[in-house]
């Protein structure tokens, strides 16, 4: 059946919220919200194969390690699995002093029991009750009123009291949600949320959560934004009550209506490490806590190993982590394209220069380094690159900086290769053509120094005398001229008859300290007029630079 010519006939656009006066657009985000993983209990009802004991212990080690000081654990009613790793958690002392573990429940007296005998003899602990107050839960699903939907809510939140109260020992916390908030009337929320904070009697020193969900996502990010400030505007007892947010990607901005939302007022976060969840998933807690740092803002969360992050998430969860995941994505800092290539590579240059500390690389928008990746992978060379690319990587992986004039002549001997191969070209692969382009550190040079000496001669000129092995065959030669390089372009000519015209030189060290090698760049001219490169590497700079003539010598004869 094809698609919808006319869409409107089946599907409604999503209503508009009542307020005119809305604050949330000009609000920054300034400081980091509660974080709650749900990767537990919601990332674990939304895999093919939940996690065992094992996996969940290694989760949730992975979650206090990184910083998250509120971690639903699981759904304690579900079955003994969940239970016994919930209750395990508590009697082996393994939750630290300022961690709180949340359990989810219905509102549904047996259910909210069993969930408060999985906490006994925590220290602190969050008991999480919900049930879904939208038209379509109550009219389709439950066949019910308002008023009763309201009312298994309040009896819920009563039994939550009343089990607290059996168990005096823990610091019990409270949160309810009215589940499927957006898509059920404001008003109605409203109405529920107060009902609920009536029997718990929450205080500014002992909040209630209460925790608003796009338990599907049905409209664009503002709306949601519009959807918690109507909220939390119109809430009595606002001080008594922590605004939670939990948003899923059904429409791909889950993290955008969770950014916005929080900017409309709410004060905690709740979702999974890479946004794994039911359908599209939840709220990606990595992308947003690194959105906030981008912009200046600690998290409170610590992804400066992400990788190893990852590694824990794709074994527990059996999901890998796609390649262009914000942030974490394998690809996320690559660029193939030439362009963006260049530009990276100046963007880092400028770095080395600019005055202040801020980090102003383009395509970049947060150093790698921060997050435990090298530089190495940032640039990547295939058919589509450009000769700032190679240029990035032969500096990366080997010390050279090379001219701009001598990346455009490399630039075809990596097409070259790339077209040949088929397929991306790591920093061997490129070295390998530089080294066969120029004739560096090869056996197969027509033209190859075995030792050398140099003089100053009375008239100030320089001899040069060596030893070159042509073809194989040692030859010992000599010429003068006004500096080394000039005196072995003489003996070139004159031993060999082949004419060479310096165009242009540079020289410079492959890494900082004493014992680093030195690279010498030479731009000559042939007597047909073509331009010749040439390269030496040496751990002394005069003989780098003599290498280097001999490396034009070579590609001249070669392209004779």
């Amino acid at each position: 059946m094809p698609m919808l010519r006319d869409p409107s006939s089946k599907y409604s656009p999503f209503p508009q919220v009542p307020l005119a006066d809305r604050q949330w657009p000009t609000r920054t985000v300034t400081a980091p919200p509660r974080w709650l993983s749900t990767d537990l209990r919601d990332g674990n009802q939304a895999i093919v194969d939940p996690m065992d004991a094992h996996k969940k212990n290694r989760f949730f080690d992975l979650l206090v390690e990184i910083g998250v000081r509120e971690i639903e654990v699981g759904f304690p009613s579900a079955g003994a699995t969940e239970f016994d790793f919930i209750s395990g958690l508590v009697q082996s002392d393994r939750i630290p002093d300022d961690v709180f573990v949340q359990v989810l429940t219905q509102s549904r007296e047996d259910l909210i029991r069993t969930s408060f005998a999985s906490l006994t003899g925590a220290k602190q602990a969050i008991v999480h009750l919900y049930n879904a107050v939208s038209p379509a839960w109550r009219e389709v699903v439950f066949g019910m009123t308002k008023d009763q939907v309201r009312d298994i809510a309040v009896h819920g939140a009563k039994v939550m009291r009343d089990e607290a109260g059996k168990q005096p020992g823990t610091d019990w916390h409270f949160q309810y949600s009215p589940e499927t908030f957006s898509t059920a009337e404001l008003d109605f929320s409203l109405e529920v949320c107060e009902a609920v904070m009536e029997v718990l009697a929450p205080t500014p020193d002992h909040p209630i959560i209460l925790n608003l969900p796009a338990t599907v996502e049905a409209a664009t990010p503002n709306i949601y934004a519009d959807q918690v400030e109507y909220f939390i505007r119109n809430l009595p007892n606002r001080d008594s009550a922590v605004i939670s947010l939990h948003t899923h990607n059904d429409r791909g901005t889950g993290v955008a209506a969770a950014e916005l939302a929080l900017m409309a007022g709410a004060d905690r976060v709740e979702g999974c490490l890479f946004g794994n969840g039911e359908r599209t998933g939840n709220c990606c807690l990595v992308t947003m806590a690194l959105n906030m740092y981008t912009q200046g803002v600690d998290p409170g969360l610590d992804f400066s190993d992400i990788d190893r992050v990852i590694e824990t998430v794709e074994y527990c969860n059996e999901l890998p982590v796609h390649q262009r995941h914000p942030y974490g994505g394998e690809l996320v800092y690559t660029a193939f394209s030439g362009s963006h290539q260049d530009a990276i590579r100046k963007g880092f240059g400028a770095l080395e220069t600019q005055n202040d500390p801020h980090w102003r690389v383009p395509y970049l928008p947060i150093d790698p380094a921060d997050l435990g990746r090298s530089y190495e992978a940032v640039i990547r060379v295939n058919s589509q690159s450009g000769k700032g690319g190679f240029a990035w990587v032969l500096e990366q992986d080997q010390g050279l900086k090379l001219p701009k004039k001598m990346q455009a002549d490399f630039g075809p001997h990596v097409q070259r290769m790339a077209d040949a191969l088929g397929r991306e070209l790591n920093a061997a692969d490129i070295w390998d053509a530089f080294k066969a382009a120029y004739h560096v550190q090869t056996s197969d040079k027509h033209f190859q120094l075995v030792d050398y000496e140099e003089r100053r001669g009375t008239d100030g000129t320089r001899l040069f005398t060596g030893t070159i092995a042509v073809a194989g065959q040692e030859q010992t030669v000599s010429g003068r001229g006004n500096g080394l390089i000039s005196s072995v372009l003489t003996t070139i000519e004159d031993a060999f008859g082949l004419h060479l015209e310096v165009v242009d030189y540079t020289e410079h060290a492959l890494t900082a300290g004493r014992d680093s090698r030195a690279a010498a760049y030479l731009e000559c001219r042939d007597a047909a007029g073509r331009t010749i490169w040439g390269c030496g590497i040496d751990e002394d700079v005069a003989t780098a630079s003599v290498r280097a003539v001999l490396s034009a010598a070579n590609s001249a004869v070669e392209d004779a």
